[in-house]
């Protein structure tokens, strides 16, 4: 049976439910190609493909982000296979792939970053990923007859909504790395008080 500490501390244990959960997505993703929904296909591909290369890169299987981090991308790829807000599983997925490469970056590489200034950047990155996302949006629409989008306003909102979704995931990863060290961030502990 897995220790509560083994669940957030263990980096083998966080590695195996890393694993799964990108496996969910993937999945998703496979499920997606028989119904024809192509840019969400490609979307959880990207997720899957972003959050393996640190593993592919190190060639070492628990190189994992925190688990946590991952299961926003899967909750997101359940609730639109299962038809539950599939517009609000667009702005999940969208901001856990911005906090995915947050957490890379800052976890697998040299680069340091204080705890604020990487909520920030990561509501950066979202909104980036989200204009990215409109316009792949907006080229489905034209060349494969979707119904992404339907009226500027709507367009409007979504950019708004994602940004607060992108605040909420990055304050609470925050909040998650401060109370509990995951793997990756007990070298980067110093961070939290550098400045912003």
């Amino acid at each position: 049976m897995v220790t509560l500490a083994e669940l957030v501390h263990g980096e083998e244990t966080n590695a195996a439910i890393g694993w799964t959960l990108l496996a969910v997505v993937a999945l998703r993703a496979v499920e997606s190609a028989f119904t024809a929904s192509m840019l969400w296909r490609g979307l959880a591909l990207l997720v899957v493909v972003v959050a393996s290369v640190p593993a592919l890169a190190t060639r070492d299987w628990t190189a994992m982000l925190p688990w946590p981090v991952l299961s926003v991308a899967a909750i997101a790829m359940i609730a639109r296979g299962v038809g539950l807000g599939p517009e609000a599983a667009g702005y999940l997925i969208v901001a856990a792939l911005a906090l995915v490469v947050v957490v890379e970056l800052e976890v697998f590489t040299s680069v340091e970053l204080s705890r604020r200034f990487a909520v920030a950047f990561a509501v950066m990155t979202t909104m980036a990923l989200q204009a990215l996302w409109t316009v792949a949006q907006f080229y489905s629409d034209r060349w494969f007859g979707t119904a992404f989008l339907h009226s500027q306003t709507e367009l409007q909102q979504d950019i708004v909504i994602v940004t607060l979704v992108g605040f909420v995931l990055g304050g609470l990863f925050e909040w998650y790395v401060v109370q509990f060290e995951p793997p990756g961030s007990a070298d980067r502990s110093t961070n939290s008080t550098g400045p912003t």
